[in-house]
């Protein structure tokens, strides 16, 4: 290699180390802004009742900062989206993967990635032009607008990213695996449950838990068809109002440096936290998981 040759990558290599410092330190002030911002309100509410109280009233004289109605609308509609979106996710990956025909994948596949191409916002008009009235009709309900109706539409949403993370790791199974596998007698349906399941569940149990991380972030559609009501579900029918949908909707109309704007930049931090949460816990699963089919192997 001449010298000129490696000047040129050692420039490519410092130029891609600088692109990756940028990235972290924009992330480092993106986070210290928001905790600058959030943490004031902690001078006049007490952690314990903005986290666990009921009542969000930010406008009224005493103001109400109880955040625990929006915790629970966010992880309601999260865990109700993962019920539909992970196993439909999962297993449109083994099929596309292990069962469909080569020209079959190459149709489905691209109509699974139009999924996560779809803005946010023509998702959730379609939640509110289309499904609220069928459910209204459907289930005979006052409100279309709903926790239901919110997770079908992130659960769209989150399919693409569960689909395409899955068959990666369907994908990244070796073939000695397979072929090992058939060669002893078992069948198909058997070396997939046995053989290729367990070997790719580290690849899974991440894109499950990625998909998770961007339905609790989504604003936009949770915004359009939850319905906005700040209170407790009871009911999966029940209009809720999701921690996204919060900042979103009165971010706009909070004077500067008030007690409300402080308040809803305490949301964010709450909101990163359980979005870090869930990107640490999909990292350790997939280290573990792959650690442990190593061992095996």
């Amino acid at each position: 290699m001449s010298t000129r040759q490696k000047n040129v990558e050692n420039l490519i290599q410092k130029g891609f180390l600088g692109i990756a410092l940028l990235s972290i330190i924009i992330l480092i002030l993106i986070i210290i802004f928001l905790f600058m911002e959030g943490l004031p309100i902690f001078k006049t509410v007490s952690f314990s009742d903005f986290v666990f109280g009921k009542y969000w009233y930010p406008t009224d004289d005493p103001a109400d900062f109880g955040i625990l109605s929006l915790i629970v609308g966010s992880l309601t509609v999260t865990m109700f989206s993962a019920v539909i979106s992970i196993p439909l996710g999962v297993l449109t990956a083994l099929y596309l993967s292990e069962i469909a025909s080569k020209r079959v994948s190459e149709i489905v596949k691209p109509m699974i990635e139009m999924l996560a191409a779809l803005p946010s916002v023509v998702i959730g008009f379609f939640g509110m032009v289309v499904v609220s009235p069928f459910l209204q009709e459907m289930f005979d309900i006052p409100v279309g607008l709903n926790m239901f109706n919110a997770s079908v539409m992130l659960a769209f949403m989150s399919i693409p990213t569960i689909c395409s993370i899955s068959e990666d790791a369907l994908f990244s199974v070796p073939l000695a695996l397979k072929e090992g596998s058939l060669a002893l007698g078992a069948t198909h349906l058997e070396t997939i449950v046995r053989v290729i399941l367990p070997a790719s569940v580290s690849g899974i149990c991440t894109a499950s838990i990625l998909g998770l991380s961007r339905a609790i972030g989504e604003t936009m559609v949770v915004l359009m068809v939850a319905g906005g009501a700040s209170m407790i579900p009871t009911s999966i029918f029940d209009p809720v109002r999701p921690m996204p949908a919060t900042i979103a909707a009165e971010m706009a109309e909070a004077p500067f440096r008030t007690e409300h704007y402080y308040a809803l930049f305490a949301i964010g931090i709450v909101l990163f936290l359980f979005t870090l949460g869930f990107n640490l816990l999909a990292d350790y699963i997939s280290n573990k998981y792959r650690q442990t089919g190593e061992a095996s192997l």
